[in-house]
């Protein structure tokens, strides 16, 4: 992840905001915030996933 990606997630998720536009590539990505907040690992290995390998929760 570039220093771009990395100030612009830092930046979304002191706002409380669950997503924002990757600088480098425009696309929407979810912060970790909104990972962490929905509660499991979808297993899609996400950019900003808060879950450790092998702990990862699953989804019921």
């Amino acid at each position: 992840m570039t220093p771009a990606a990395e100030r612009a997630h830092a930046t979304a998720v002191a706002a409380g905001r669950d997503f924002y536009t990757d600088p480098d590539t425009g696309l929407m990505v979810m912060t970790s915030l909104y990972l962490k907040n929905r509660g499991y690992c979808c297993g899609n290995i996400c950019r900003h996933c808060p879950y450790d390998r092998g702990e990862q929760p699953t989804k019921n």
